[in-house]
C-alpha cells in the first residue's frame, strides 16, 4: 500500500536541555494527500466513540456487546491479572458474570483527556484517564481512576480492540 504525502503537515518540536546546550528536534506529522485535517479529526472522534461504547458495555456488564467490540485474541495488562499478560476474553468473562453491575448502584464513567494516535488507515491508539463513579456497598459515593491505553484495528469495516493496558489509582472516597 503506497500513499502520496503532501507538504501539508504539523510541526512538532521537542526541546532537550543537555548540560549547557539546547537541542531542538522537529518532526513533521504528515497526512496522506487526500486526507484533510477535518478527516483526521473525524477519524479520531470515531476512535473516541468506539472506546466510549466499549466502556459502556463494561459499565452495564454487557459481555455480549463487549465481545462484539473486542478481538477474540485481545491481549491486556491490567491490575486484576497481577502483572501477567492476558489473552482472550475468558479472563474478563469472570468479572462480567460475577461483579460488573451485579447488585451495584448505578455507575457513571467519564473519559478524561482522550488522546488518539492514528496509525495508518487501519489502526489507532487511544490513551485517556477513566473516572468511574459508583455507590459502594455501604452507600458511600466512590470514585476510581485508571489510566488506560487501547489499541484498535479496523477489520471488515469495524473497529476491534486488540490490546489494552490499564493501571489503577487508589479509590478516593467523596467527602
Amino acid at each position: 500500500m503506497s500513499a502520496l504525502w503532501t507538504v501539508t503537515a504539523l510541526l512538532s518540536l521537542t526541546v532537550v536541555i543537555d548540560s549547557q546546550r539546547v537541542i531542538v528536534r522537529s518532526q513533521m506529522k504528515k497526512f496522506p494527500e487526500n486526507e484533510t485535517m477535518q478527516a483526521v479529526e473525524a477519524r479520531k472522534q470515531e476512535i473516541i466513540k468506539v472506546t466510549e461504547q466499549l466502556i459502556k458495555a463494561i459499565s452495564y456488564g454487557d459481555f455480549e456487546a463487549y465481545t462484539k467490540i473486542c478481538d477474540p485474541g485481545l491481549t491486556s495488562f491490567e491490575p486484576e491479572a497481577l502483572g501477567n499478560l492476558v489473552e482472550g476474553t475468558d479472563f474478563h468473562r469472570f468479572y462480567f458474570e460475577n461483579s460488573l453491575s451485579k447488585g451495584r448502584q448505578p455507575i457513571h464513567t467519564i473519559l478524561l483527556n482522550p488522546h488518539v494516535h492514528l496509525i495508518g488507515d487501519e489502526a489507532a491508539c487511544i490513551a485517556y484517564i477513566r473516572l468511574t463513579q459508583y455507590i459502594d456497598s455501604s452507600g458511600l459515593p466512590r470514585t476510581m481512576q485508571s489510566e488506560e491505553t487501547r489499541i484498535w484495528q479496523r477489520r471488515d469495516s469495524k473497529w476491534q480492540n486488540i490490546h489494552f493496558h490499564r493501571s489503577r489509582s487508589p479509590t478516593v472516597p467523596i467527602k
